[in-house]
Order: structure tokens, then sequence, then C-alpha cells
């Protein structure tokens, strides 16, 4: 299984709009370092010649062109936030090129709240042609497994705060963004992973997201093989975390390709 990680960024991605010219504010990141420019946060999962793409992020177009994803096969959706649902309207370029509807899997939640914003594309479909998304919806709840793009994914419930997020595991891989604990039985279904790609939201304590000693907790209960952030601020300097991360974790970068052992 190969994993590449689009998007490490948080909501506003890195750097942010602003900056003392105007042309970005880097917070504590060094602009220097490449790997410090985060697109907002979306991975894509890569077996047996499918792709599943997890969240429609406001960058998507550009990072799959960055990474030479010539289409996808299904789409799942962690939570509704604008950060990792915004990019759905491309998703008739997708159609385009599959010339076919696209299966996309979220909560009942989560649909909700998309069908609230982009009611056309949840609309029946009469064509010709892809001039907005076209969706096949498939309703998944967490604690159950699914069969997504041929890869079966167990969906594991978490704690965002003021709202609930899903967790992502394809056999010795697990997706862990937007969160701020995990309770027991999470930790139990994320056990005897290979990679983890996890929340590290910023420095300090947030009430929504892990931080950075919150995410060594969590990367201490599950033991994965490998710990690799995501979902990081601009406060959180790439260099920083090389010097700061234990053996066996590492900051993520937007175009990090992961292969993925089990």
């Amino acid at each position: 299984m190969k994993v590449t990680i689009l998007g490490c960024g948080g909501s506003a991605g890195v750097p942010m709009i602003g900056g003392r010219d105007g042309r970005g504010d880097w917070g504590a990141c060094n602009p220097k370092e490449a790997r410090n420019r985060r697109t907002r946060a979306s991975v894509l999962v890569e077996q047996d010649g499918k792709r599943l793409l997890i969240d429609t992020s406001p960058d998507m177009r550009e990072q799959l062109m960055a990474q030479a994803v010539p289409r996808v096969d299904a789409i799942v959706w962690t939570h509704a936030h604008a950060d990792h649902v915004m990019g759905l309207d491309d998703i008739r370029i997708l159609n385009r090129i599959a010339n076919a509807s696209m299966p996309v899997f979220a909560t009942a939640e989560t649909f909700s709240e998309l069908q609230r914003r982009f009611d056309y594309a949840f609309t029946p479909w009469t064509g010709p042609g892809y001039f907005r998304p076209v969706l096949e919806p498939v309703e998944v709840a967490a604690g159950e497994t699914v069969t997504m793009a041929g890869m079966d994914a167990r969906l594991i419930d978490q704690d965002h705060g003021f709202s609930r997020t899903l967790g992502i595991r394809i056999g010795g891989f697990a997706y862990s963004t937007d969160f701020v604990r995990l309770d027991e039985a999470a930790i139990a279904a994320l056990a005897g992973l290979d990679t983890w790609v996890v929340d590290c939201f910023q420095r300090g304590e947030h009430r929504t997201h892990c931080w950075f000693e919150r995410t060594l907790e969590m990367i201490a209960a599950v033991k994965p093989r490998r710990a690799v952030l995501s979902h990081m601020g601009p406060d959180l300097d790439w260099d920083w975390l090389v010097r700061k991360l234990p053996a066996g974790a590492e900051p993520g970068h937007d175009g990090m390709s992961l292969e993925i052992a089990g």
C-alpha cells in the first residue's frame, strides 16, 4: 500500500494569509525550509491500482496535480469542516475523467452538512456531461468496516472537542486527523499499526486538536512502528520538530510518500 500526504497543514495552511509584506505569515516556521509550506490536510491511499482520497481540501486541485494523480476511485470525508470539504466542486473534473459518478462515504451528520452547502451536488443527475459534481453517497458510521475503492476501511470514532470525526484504518495504516483525544476503544482499534498519520496542530494546548505533548501521549498509547505528524499549524517548524520528536516519530510534509507494510 502506498499513502501520499497531499497536504499536512492546519485550516489556514502555512504560510497563512498576511505577513508584513503580504506574502504570507509563517509564524515560527522558517520560510526557507520547503517542507514548512503546507496545504490543507488530505491523504491519498493507493492499493491494487485503486485510489481512495481522504477529504477534499480547498487545495485539492493543486494537490492532485502536484502529485500527478490521474484519477480517483472513491472519496471519504472525515468530517464537514471547511478545510476538509471545500474542494468538493472539483469532483466534477474527477467525474469527467472517470465518465462516472463518484462513490463518496461519510457519516449522516457530515452528509447533512454537505447537502446544506452543496445541494446541487446531491440532486438527481440527468446529464449530459459533468458540469457539476455527481456523487454516489454511501452513509457510514464509526465502528463499521466498509469497503471503499476495493479497500476495507475500519472507521474509528474520534473526539474533536465540540464535534466528532472519523479516523480511518486500512490494514497497517491509519489516518487520525482533527481530534483532541482518543478513548480506549479508539486506541484498541489502532493496535498493531505500521504507520499512523496523526493530528498535531500546535505547541500549546488546544480545545479541539492534539497539541505537541498530547500527540506524543497518543503515540505512546497506540505504539505504531512509525508516526507521522499532520494538520500542523504555523508554530510547528520542521527543524524544531525534528529536534524534539522521539525515535519513530517525524513531521510530515506535502508530497510525502509512505510505503505501508501489513
